[in-house]
């Protein structure tokens, strides 16, 4: 799977989805390989001297370490026994109040998990979490690399083939016949707009519009790409949803200032420039001004 997005502006992210019991207690240990070798120059999280991958599995689920010549962890996988879920933690990152985003992947191949933003009680630092995407192989058959907000860990060096085989194949164990993510969910950002915390949000796609000035935004999940004759492709702002009756606000922040866009049902709204009608009002709060516009399902 290929991923594009704002998640590549990360030199390499990486991101996949599991569950929230990432580590196994003391499973015992199937191999271990060397991987000392010195990183490429310019890394910004060089591979620890002395780390190694190790492959642990129990009755818990299957776990894949990088650890420490020390025995520290530096980042960890792990796939719930029969659960079809992917955790993936790194003990190092600084948890971030507003990013619910962990990206995770190998090279081209990148998968965008749902991170807590709340520290890790368990395992310390920054989890996420989802589905096992459905390239889980491709995105640990290289160098590693994990992005949160601004932080990174790797690229690391990939895990012994073994060790990767082994681990896909006990993550896809459990994994459901007719619901298997198609490749199309577990493109860049659509998983992870649809999921808020361990919710998964049933909503349908929207575009908005407004003018006065002119602006759109389309909204996705709790992901809203906001645009304006400046910025024609848009911006995306990760946000939370909250259901109202009759409709529903996503809130964030844009340019460190809060961004807010509110629906309702107002049969019949128009956009102040066409004679066509829409189902849904909006009502959007952006760099401190009140925007009035209209919405439809995509």
């Amino acid at each position: 799977m290929r991923f594009s997005g704002p998640i590549a502006a990360a030199p390499l992210l990486l991101l996949a989805a599991c569950g929230r019991a990432l580590d196994a207690p003391a499973e015992p240990t199937n191999g271990a390989a060397n991987v000392a070798a010195p990183p490429a120059p310019g890394l910004q999280d060089p591979e620890p001297p002395g780390g190694r991958w190790d492959l642990r599995s129990s009755g818990e689920g299957a776990a894949l370490a990088l650890l420490t010549a020390s025995g520290g962890t530096t980042v960890r996988l792990f796939c719930p026994s029969r659960a079809y879920r992917l955790l993936v933690n790194v003990p190092g990152f600084r948890p971030i109040g507003s990013e619910e985003r962990l990206s995770f992947g190998s090279g081209g191949e990148v998968v965008a998990l749902v991170a807590d933003p709340r520290s890790d009680a368990q395992r310390g630092g920054v989890t996420g979490s989802g589905e096992v995407p459905a390239n889980l192989a491709a995105l640990i058959d290289g160098p590693v690399a994990i992005n949160y907000g601004a932080q990174n860990s790797g690229p690391h060096l990939a895990p012994p083939a073994g060790f990767a085989r082994s681990f896909v194949a006990a993550c896809g164990e459990g994994a459901p016949g007719t619901d298997r993510p198609t490749l199309s969910e577990t493109k860049a950002g659509v998983s992870a707009c649809f999921m808020q915390g361990s919710e998964r949000l049933r909503l349908a796609p929207l575009r908005a519009v407004g003018t006065e000035p002119f602006w759109g935004a389309r909204i996705e999940g709790r992901c809203v790409t906001y645009s304006h004759p400046e910025d024609q492709a848009g911006t995306r702002v990760w946000t939370r949803y909250t259901p109202v009756p009759n409709g529903g606000t996503w809130s964030g922040a844009l340019g460190g200032q809060r961004f807010e866009l509110r629906i309702r049902a107002a049969p019949g709204c128009s956009d102040g420039m066409s004679d066509r009608r829409y189902p849904i009002a909006v009502d959007l709060l952006v760099g401190g001004e009140r925007r009035q516009g209209c919405a439809e399902p995509l």
